[in-house]
């Protein structure tokens, strides 16, 4: 039987392949006029969300861009975005179609996605079903998937006739083992896999066996926010984000305990909702917090919060790239952090532009908030260097190389593409960084950011 079903497979397979071919013989020419991204659900709260936001913002500015979302579980956006960016949903929970298929499809398990995928619960036969038929649909432009389960859904089912691209937000190393290893053997099929830190890009090339034809890094870009700079006068800290176990807000609240015996005027806001929200304003009370640790639930308005505080603190386990931190770079605000090696430290030059809290215990992080709050000189060094950092974020930088790499994409796929010389056979005035790259103009780890220090940008 066993053998029965391998065979039966291997037929099934290459009637795939076939079928795939016959499509690419009659598609029209490759093109990356339409741009859809697959998000998990457009309309909710996160950082993807808010990163994904500004890059469809950026790309509609020459592109026609379509955000297709797998789930609709609210009415509107909660971030704003370009009017010019349309959206698509393919399943929507706030009014279901009375279709029977879906009632039933709806209460089944996806096959899709892998149940190692962090949002598997999210998953069913029926978004299965119409992820399937929406990418199937597809027979040019360029489809750019933003998490893992969706990336291999995509390697798995995009017809050869549209550009693929996976964006990576969370590091190879946190996922699972048997999702490394569908990686390993999916991936192969994109036309690029972007990583958002060199730390991700570096554990890519050493662990998958066949690379795409493209493997690179672009960071994410700092998005548009309201109000100015902050005054670095108001003795208020921040963080930002959803509120889960990673994000570390327990080990905030208990080192705040420090922070508050030593400055009792001194005020910690967590913005943000989640799982663990209940348990953290818990956690305040008992430890009779309440006049110094506020959680003010969710805002969209995040810049004008930030302004309104002077210490950023990030106090993650582990983070991809977290946006916050730019964002409050950009609004030059000092920031403390863990030293999380996918994130943090490549954003963060410790003493430079910020504190990097090693190694990562409570006691650590009160006692650099101490420090911060201690050392008004300090403090107002990090934030304006911070400020410098953020500006080689800055949307316009950052979404030159997205063009960059669709241009070169395309020209793979329409046979215009010429691999750039060598440093070796360059004449000595060129500067083509390897496969065609653009020099990466982001400050490397340990250089001062405002310095001639650039990186070449990793292909």
């Amino acid at each position: 039987m066993r053998a029965l079903a391998r065979k039966g497979k291997s037929a099934a397979v290459r009637l795939y392949r076939g079928y795939n071919r016959r499509r690419l013989r009659n598609a029209p020419p490759p093109s990356t006029k339409q741009v859809r991204i697959l998000l998990l659900h457009a309309n909710g709260m996160g950082g993807t969300i808010r990163t994904v936001f500004n890059l469809a913002s950026y790309l509609a500015r020459e592109h026609d861009v379509e955000i297709v979302s797998v789930l609709k579980e609210a009415e509107e956006p909660f971030f704003p975005i370009d009017p010019r960016v349309r959206f698509r949903f393919l399943d929507d929970r706030l009014n279901p179609s009375p279709d029977p298929l879906r009632a039933v499809l709806s209460k089944m398990p996806s096959k899709l996605i892998p149940k190692e995928e962090s949002a598997y619960h999210r998953f069913n036969l029926w978004t299965d079903l119409k992820l399937a038929r929406y990418i199937r649909s597809l027979d040019t432009g360029v489809l750019i998937a933003t998490r893992p389960g969706l990336n291999l859904a995509m390697a798995q089912l995009a017809p050869p006739s549209v550009i693929t691209i996976g964006q990576e937000h969370v590091a190879l190393r946190t996922q699972a083992q048997p999702m490394q290893e569908l990686i390993k053997w999916r991936y192969r099929r994109l036309d690029a896999l972007v990583t958002l830190t060199k730390a991700d890009l570096r554990d890519y090339r050493e662990t998958l066996p066949k690379k795409p034809k493209k493997l690179t890094r672009i960071p994410n870009a700092v998005p548009p926010m309201t109000g100015g700079v902050s005054k670095l006068d108001a003795k208020v800290a921040i963080t930002v984000g959803r509120m889960t176990r990673i994000k570390g807000y327990h080990r905030l609240i208990t080192a705040w305990e420090a922070v508050a015996a030593a400055h009792p005027d001194w005020k910690l806001r967590i913005f943000g909702a989640g799982p663990q929200e209940e348990n953290l304003a818990r956690q305040i009370v008992e430890a009779g917090l309440q006049d110094q640790v506020e959680l003010p639930g969710p805002t969209p308005d995040v810049g004008a919060e930030l302004e309104k505080a002077s210490i950023y603190v990030l106090s993650s386990r582990h983070e991809g790239f977290p946006m916050t931190i730019l964002e409050a770079m950009a609004k030059g605000l000092s920031i403390v952090s863990f030293n999380s090696p996918h994130g943090p430290k490549e954003m963060i030059t410790n003493e430079v532009d910020g504190l990097l809290v090693k190694p990562r215990t409570n006691a650590n992080l009160a006692a650099s908030i101490i420090r911060v709050i201690e050392d008004e000189q300090l403090r107002r060094g990090l934030a304006a260097r911070a400020l410098e950092t953020a500006r080689t974020y800055d949307v316009d930088v950052i979404g030159q190389r997205w063009d960059a790499l669709l241009a070169e994409l395309l020209a793979r796929r329409d046979g215009t593409y010429v691999r750039p010389q060598s440093p070796a056979s360059a004449p000595p005035s060129a500067e083509a960084p390897a496969d065609g790259a653009p020099a990466e103009a982001l400050p490397s780890p340990g250089a001062t950011p405002g310095s001639s220090a650039v990186t070449p940008q990793s292909s």
